[in-house]
């Protein structure tokens, strides 16, 4: 896009809701609430394994999860993708939790593109294009990171630094997160560097 001049940081969005979606149904198992719509937890960084990091403690509303529960929900959230696989005999992937959250993402851009306001969804941007995301790039030395990000008319309107609120767990877990987007980054960085150019 950069070669071909039509880089636009705000209208390129990672799609992370499928980790949002799942940390949100995985803390309802727990709450017993069956409406999706009444638990939002942001889920920040990337879209693999250690890389995602569900943030819990910035719950809304509020959730109490136990101690001996918080380590194996945060492996489901950042696996729940083999566990499905893996049910299915290999046979198959978590297609309709893939739709749902492609819908929820899209019915999100269509509201900010009619002028509806507030309009929050985590994604996956190039901070440094993006208003609000110098800060977040500098805290987290990379370039491309998924956080909640304000969506508008022309696209992201703002990255929101939800860092300085982390819980101790969720700083740890932003330091393997942080270990693991650099390398991946610098391979896609490469990959793209090294294909030809397509007319």
């Amino acid at each position: 896009m950069k070669k071909a001049g039509v880089f636009d940081p705000k209208r390129l969005f990672g799609v992370t809701t499928l980790d949002v979606v799942r940390a949100e149904t995985f803390v309802q198992d727990i709450t017993g609430e069956k409406d999706p719509s009444k638990t939002v937890i942001p889920v920040i960084g990337g879209h693999s394994g250690e890389t995602i990091v569900p943030l819990f403690s910035q719950a809304k509303p509020a959730v109490n999860i136990p101690a001996d529960k918080l380590g194996t929900l945060v492996k489901r959230v950042q696996f729940g993708g083999d566990e499905v696989v893996q049910a299915k005999g290999g046979a198959g992937s978590a297609t309709l939790s893939m739709a749902y959250a492609g819908f929820r993402f899209t019915e999100s851009v269509i509201k900010a593109i009619k002028g509806q306001k507030n309009i929050i969804e985590p994604s996956f941007v190039y901070l440094p294009g993006v208003s609000g995301g110098d800060a977040i790039a500098e805290e987290t030395g990379v370039d491309f990171f998924s956080v909640p990000i304000e969506l508008g008319l022309s696209g992201v309107e703002k990255a929101q630094n939800v860092l300085s609120s982390l819980s101790s767990e969720e700083k740890q877990l932003l330091e393997a997160c942080k270990a693991g987007l650099k390398g991946s980054i610098a391979k896609g960085v490469e990959f793209v560097a090294k294909s030809p150019e397509t007319k």
